[in-house]
């Protein structure tokens, strides 16, 4: 586990980017809402409208079982710029005492899933690998 200013950043942050890989070897990258709760990153398939069911950032992490997410941060003053990558093993949940934590967790996090919760399945992301940069002096 990071330092705790590090995992605060990540915790706090509202969106990310989830990396899998495709068959052929190409990553396939999307924007996220997400919940970390200790080693494990969570992020929910919600309610917004999609071409398929059959999402390819699923079917990439249940056949290669790897996810990488980053999160970051920008503004104009460069020197405070941000980001986190996170790296592990990744599974989709879709149901059991894990998915339904992963579900509150977000649903605390997120009003707009208060409203309307997620119906799943669920990416869990097992963080085994933290890197990050920052462009505060001194800091990165």
């Amino acid at each position: 586990m990071p330092d705790p200013g590090l995992a605060g950043r990540v915790a706090t942050a509202r969106v990310a980017r989830l990396a899998t890989i495709d068959p052929d070897g190409r990553p396939h990258v999307v924007p996220m809402c997400f919940a970390l709760s200790g080693g494990v990153l969570y992020s929910a398939v919600d309610r917004k409208p999609k071409r398929s069911r059959d999402l390819r950032r699923l079917r990439n992490v249940r056949e290669r079982g790897w996810a990488t997410v980053l999160v970051d941060h920008y503004e104009e003053d460069w020197s405070a710029l941000w980001w986190v990558r996170l790296r592990g093993r990744a599974r989709v949940l879709e149901d059991g005492a894990e998915f339904r934590d992963a579900l509150a967790l977000l649903t605390e996090k997120y009003p707009q899933y208060r409203r309307e919760p997620p119906p799943g399945p669920v990416v869990a992301v097992d963080v085994t690998e933290w890197r990050a940069w920052t462009g505060a002096p001194g800091d990165g």
